[in-house]
């Protein structure tokens, strides 16, 4: 590791690139712990992103005026920048810009699953996946005749290694996983999944939603055959995903949306496709959020991802003691170590989640409540919803002290 990577953040400068957190509610500084559903954006992102609209607004491979070439060329360039920062050689074929995770997870389920699979194929999953993943396999084994299988979860909130090896299989199609938990904060180990599904001649797709965000991801390195994340979980804007693909597997796909854009030619008797990523980016694409996006990699990359990660683990190791050791926290996945990421999943007992938050947002903090869309797993959990605060760059243990502070306050309301 190099010796910038093994340096703390200077979170005090950080903060000060965020105006948002200087934010006050009834004489109470904000304490931002919803990360893990939207971080916050600096100010070098928003800047970009005005730029753009100042000097360079027009659209993208439709003009030969200077503008649309300008923009055209910003939007080539962010596709590179964030293939390189996930390690895909590859470059602009193989990252396909979409709206988010969702869609990106959608893409490939149509694209690929439509076509690909029948009866007697089976669509692996974990117990902790997203529903963006779970629901959208689910629809799409449904229309085929196709099966999901689930991999359990121990109990203490990792995932059943052996029963992996036991649901992947010859019959098996895809894997799809989710690289960190949303709920349980549990970092699975996708580089083996990967092996394992590519023994028996399966695809793997991973969620990395809650992972570019927070430490370095090398999809080559995995073997991750399809890998998809969002913008606006890694201080980048709103509005923008990537779907990572292998060339050779994407150039085999056909387009899931059709439109202007994306084709070669069109005569009023058939269509063929442009050349990657194009030919999956039909319409007016996000140029201004590929200009964000560029510009918070950028961001990441100076401060450094494996210093983000001991950052984000650091804080939820101490807010998992300080819950821990409040005697009436039910704490959920994997204690702090290499296998948890830098969110805590917790439940007040006799408080519900949701009002849990309430008193937290009178005390200027913000957390999430409810099933984080992972119903499935509140079920094999036993609760009906959890609380979840999460952490990133700007977050500090003054923060998780007040969360604990806003906690006791709630305890003394409902005792």
């Amino acid at each position: 590791m190099s010796q910038q990577n093994a340096d703390a953040l200077d979170v005090e400068r950080i903060r000060g690139e965020f105006p948002i957190l200087e934010r006050e509610f009834e004489g109470q500084r904000l304490v931002y712990l919803d990360n893990a559903a939207t971080t916050q954006t600096p100010e070098v992102v928003v800047e970009a992103m005005s730029d753009y609209y100042r000097e360079t607004n027009a659209n993208v491979h439709r003009g030969i005026h200077q503008l649309s070439q300008e923009a055209s060329i910003c939007y080539e360039e962010a596709h590179d920048r964030v293939a390189e920062f996930v390690g895909a050689s590859g470059g602009r074929e193989e990252l396909i810009f979409t709206k988010n995770t969702t869609e990106s997870e959608n893409l490939l389920a149509y694209a690929w699953g439509l076509r690909e699979l029948g009866p007697g194929d089976e669509v692996v999953l974990t117990e902790m996946e997203h529903h963006a993943s779970l629901v959208t396999w689910q629809q799409i084994a449904e229309r085929t005749g196709a099966t999901c299988r689930y991999i359990r979860i121990t109990d203490d909130g990792r995932l059943d290694e052996e029963h992996a090896r036991e649901c992947i299989t010859d019959e098996t199609a895809i894997v799809s996983v989710v690289h960190v938990s949303n709920t349980l904060g549990t970092v699975n180990p996708v580089a083996d999944l990967a092996a394992l599904a590519h023994d028996h001649d399966a695809l793997i797709f991973v969620d990395g939603a809650q992972a570019v965000p927070n430490r370095p991801v090398d999809v080559e390195a995995i073997d991750a055959d399809f890998y998809a994340f969002s913008g606006h979980k890694m201080a980048g804007p709103t509005g923008i995903g990537c779907l990572y693909g292998k060339k050779h597997l994407l150039e085999d796909l056909d387009p899931f949306l059709y439109g202007g854009g994306m084709i070669r030619k069109v005569t009023f008797e058939e269509s063929t496709w442009g050349d990657l990523p194009w030919k999956f980016e039909p319409g007016t694409p996000p140029i201004a959020e590929a200009v964000g996006l560029h510009a918070a990699v950028d961001y990441l990359e100076g401060i450094g991802m494996d210093r983000i990660r001991e950052h984000e683990e650091s804080l939820a190791a101490y807010a998992y003691e300080r819950l821990d050791a409040e005697g009436d926290v039910d704490l959920y996945g994997p204690e702090p170590g290499p296998d948890r990421s830098g969110l805590v999943g917790f439940n007040l007992e006799s408080v519900h989640a949701h009002d849990l938050a309430s008193i937290m947002n009178d005390h200027a903090v913000a957390i999430r409540a409810g099933d984080h869309c992972t119903q499935p797993l509140h079920d094999r959990l036993g609760v009906a919803a959890s609380a979840r605060a999460s952490f990133y760059i700007y977050n500090t243990r003054e923060e998780v002290d007040a969360l604990v502070e806003a906690i006791d306050s709630a305890r003394q309301l409902f005792a």
